[in-house]
């Protein structure tokens, strides 16, 4: 019974070897694969990081001029314009002017036709002649009653007071001051028509329209046979520019720009009718008083424009461009460079598979927070005023912190005792 046993445990033994050597070599192919292909992965990461190193493009340090602009779009304007309108109502005779003519104070513009005022006055003559006879009638009047109470007053004394009457007596008192009264109208009378003389032909002074100011004809709006209504409101006839060689801008600053502005600031600006050139300004007036347009807050500014060449015309759109601060032979770098972050740069351009076996292997969500730029453990940014760039040394990027100054949205300024002019500003990492 005994040897029965130990010879099928033999036989057991013997027929499960076999299996174990076989298992034993799938385990032995294994390990070798996985070890092939983490040699494969290893040589292929440092073949791809020798090949593909960073690259980076500089721009040397320079220094140059730098100025703060604030831009307002506004019209042109005479610095002084007048409108010429008439007074008297009438018909248009003669027009001696156009637009575009040069006047000079007191030329005559227009005439009215003065037929009915000369009539006129010649009857408020004719009237004068009549009240200056009413006052000699008057004057004779007076004369008369005058004397007839001089001699009741002899004859009341030679009878002591019995002759004549007092009624007789008071009638003669009361002639006299009628007369006296008279002769006072009929001179006031006098006065009115001369006066009235003198209001007829000043009006037909009137008749003949003159330029008040010396200066350039704009607009001219009567023509000959023209009636001209001037009841109620005086009639625009003429419009008037005084030296167009000297002008004004009026242009609207927003709310945001407008506390930088002040008088004496110098501007340039252009017109579309001369798209090539650019005009010198200077700010002369920043309204205090507002204008509000569609809840849109802005405040008119004033600057005066030389024109001596007569290039620009009263009315042309213009776009200004006002120097709120300016900087000379100071540190400029491209905006660029200020927005360079080497850690962000090598993340877009690394490939997407870089990383250990073990990570590439890992679910997608583990590997999330494994990195170390993960957010909230990124540096502070720069405080206000500050910013840092970036200088390439040795191949390898380093950090320098600056101070911000000026900027036009192309460049910046930047001071800091450790900048030196010429040395390689990095703008960007090349992919």
């Amino acid at each position: 019974m005994t040897t029965q046993t130990e010879s099928d445990l033999s036989s057991i033994v013997e027929s499960a070897s076999p299996k174990r050597h076989s298992k034993l070599r799938y385990v032995a192919i294994a390990v070798l694969l996985i070890a092939a292909v983490a040699g494969w992965y290893f040589w292929s990461q440092k073949s791809q990081t020798r090949e593909v190193g960073p690259t980076y493009q500089t721009a040397p340090l320079s220094k140059g001029s730098i100025s703060l602009t604030v831009t307002a779009t506004g019209n042109l304007e005479p610095t002084n314009e007048v409108t010429v309108g008439s007074e008297l109502s009438g018909t248009t005779e003669e027009v001696y002017v156009d637009t575009n003519d040069e006047v000079v104070k007191g030329q005559p513009l227009a005439k009215l036709d003065p037929t009915n005022l000369e009539q006129r006055i010649r009857s408020s003559k004719a009237t004068v002649k009549s009240a200056r006879a009413r006052v000699v009638q008057a004057q004779a009047t007076l004369k008369e009653t005058e004397a007839a109470l001089e001699r009741m007053k002899e004859l009341r004394q030679l009878s002591n007071g019995r002759l004549p009457s007092q009624a007789e007596y008071d009638s003669a008192v009361a002639a006299a001051d009628r007369a006296r009264a008279d002769l006072e109208v009929a001179e006031a009378a006098v006065g009115e028509a001369e006066a009235t003389v003198q209001i007829n032909e000043s009006d037909l002074s009137k008749m003949v329209i003159k330029s008040p100011i010396d200066g350039v004809v704009l607009t001219r709006a009567i023509e000959p046979g023209q009636t001209v209504a001037a009841s109620f409101q005086a009639p625009e006839l003429f419009v008037i520019a005084e030296n167009l060689q000297n002008m004004k801008l009026l242009v609207t600053v927003a709310e945001a720009d407008i506390g930088r502005l002040d008088k004496g600031q110098k501007a340039a600006f252009n017109v579309d009718a001369w798209p090539g050139r650019r005009y010198t300004a200077e700010v002369i007036k920043v309204a205090f008083g507002s204008t509000v347009t569609d809840n849109v807050v802005t405040y008119e500014t004033e600057l005066s424009v030389s024109n001596e060449d007569l290039s620009l015309r009263p009315g042309m759109t213009a776009t200004a461009d006002i120097q709120v601060a300016s900087a000379e032979n100071v540190f400029l770098v491209s905006n660029a460079a200020l927005r360079f972050d080497p850690k962000a740069a090598a993340a877009a351009v690394a490939p997407k598979d870089k990383g250990s076996l073990m990570q590439n292997l890992q679910p997608m969500g583990r590997r999330f927070w494994d990195r170390d730029d993960m957010a909230g453990k990124g540096e502070d940014g720069p405080g206000q005023g500050l910013g840092r760039i970036w200088v390439l040394k040795d191949g390898q990027p380093q950090e320098l912190q600056v101070k911000v100054g000026l900027t036009d949205g192309a460049r910046t300024e930047v001071s800091s005792p450790d900048l030196q002019e010429g040395m390689p500003i990095i703008l960007h990492l090349q992919q």
